[in-house]
């Protein structure tokens, strides 16, 4: 009877992962690719499956440790084979314990960050009312339903976590309590990612003023017969179209640096920044999007905001970006400079906020004072890789693209 090992999956990045739970225990019989434990990065949760059937006999790492792709995480021992094939024959089993992941009324699954919450803190999922789509429940209701717990009155002693802290002699109340909330594993990874991009590459904005008085006017006319597909016609699937023929007709921009060579990618892969609330960022990827139409594009759009909001992106929703758009404007901001980037890529996008402003335009007539539906464009590029003359003349490619669209 032998032992084989269970080892941290490869990914392209080679970045760490952390142990977020297991889901078995040692010495508990488990199946081939039966989930044995689950791996949190910096963008997924991804279950790790047991690679054959019989007897978890060694667990090495813990929840919360880090792991690195390659590393052992388990020992499986192989079952014999009869012993593989009692484990195979269906059993009468008493029922299953409620899973952690949805509620008892069939509510919509919780996201491995609000389960998280749930268990640091010993709240129930009972307690609260989802927020989220079709009533799911999110980081934001529970750290709502902690703010609200945190006043209300507690038993005497400090917890690990809070400090009490007496008010400046003048203002109204004794006391008040701050609370230190650990870092969870994405906004660990996060932080580690961008230190290391903005220590090791120079980064360089410019700046570009985008007129989207055309595509406001072709939106407008569309985004009623999409939705009739399922469709959802937003601003960004524009600025994805826009960017991917700039980044064909611009491949250092779409580019990767080496210490010896820029690598030059056939594909423009790109990822568009999609805000988690408080779990942070994540940055699903549309692959190939030169070979899209606005109408496809808008589709995938569409299904990656949606899983990465429900916590329910792939490994492969999230891998092999090649350009990076941050819509930081749907927020309200105007401009934000330097927009660190994304790296091993080489660039990245803002997007500002849209709206109408008053302009110069060009009339028959000559110059007058218009109102036009405006936009700030920027593009923060690696230094190493990407000079000015490059960095203009794809911005400058992306907004004539923008500004005189006509597809029907």
């Amino acid at each position: 009877m032998g032992q084989i090992d269970v080892v941290a999956p490869e990914n392209e990045e080679g970045t760490k992962a952390t142990v977020l739970r297991w889901c078995k225990a040692t010495g508990d019989a488990v199946r081939k690719d039966e989930p044995l434990l689950e791996l949190e990065t910096d963008k997924v949760t991804v279950e790790i499956p047991s690679p054959a059937t019989g007897k978890l006999a060694e667990i090495l790492k813990q929840p919360n440790e880090e792991v690195v792709p390659g590393q052992i995480l388990a020992r499986v021992r192989i079952a014999e084979a009869s012993e593989a094939a009692a484990t195979q024959r269906p059993v009468a089993a008493a029922p299953a314990p409620a899973q952690p992941s949805a509620s008892e009324e069939g509510s919509p699954p919780l996201s491995p960050a609000v389960r998280r919450l749930l268990n640091d803190h010993a709240l129930s999922a009972q307690e609260l009312k989802g927020s989220g789509r079709n009533g799911r429940i999110t980081v934001q209701d529970v750290e709502r339903l902690l703010d609200q717990k945190s006043l209300q009155p507690s038993p005497s002693g400090d917890s690990d976590t809070t400090a009490k802290m007496r008010r400046p002699p003048g203002l109204a109340g004794a006391e008040v309590e701050a609370r230190r909330i650990p870092h969870t594993a994405v906004r660990r990874r996060v932080a580690e990612h961008m230190a290391r991009s903005l220590a090791q590459a120079p980064h360089v904005t410019t700046l570009f003023e985008a007129d989207l008085t055309r595509v406001q006017a072709h939106r407008a006319r569309h985004v009623a017969e999409y939705e009739r597909q399922g469709i959802r016609l937003t601003l960004t699937a524009y600025f994805v179209a826009a960017c991917a023929r700039a980044l064909i007709a611009h491949p250092s921009v779409n580019a990767t640096f080496h210490e010896d060579a820029l690598e030059l990618h056939p594909d423009a892969n790109i990822g568009v920044g999609t805000a988690l609330g408080n779990e942070g960022l994540i940055v699903p990827v549309i692959h190939q999007a030169q070979h899209m139409s606005l109408p496809q594009l808008a589709a995938r759009l569409g299904q990656l905001v949606g899983a990465a909001r429900a916590g329910r992106l792939a490994p492969q929703d999230v891998r092999g970006g090649t350009f990076t758009i941050s819509n930081h404007g749907v927020g309200g901001s105007l401009l934000a400079a330097p927009i660190v980037i994304n790296q091993p890529q080489v660039a990245i996008l803002g997007v500002g906020k849209v709206e109408r402003r008053v302009c110069v335009v060009d009339t028959p007539d000559g110059e007058a004072i218009g109102v036009r539906t405006l936009c700030y464009l920027t593009l923060t590029i690696d230094h190493r890789a990407i000079d000015a003359f490059q960095a203009n003349g794809f911005l400058e490619h992306v907004v004539k693209t923008l500004e005189h669209w006509s597809e029907d």
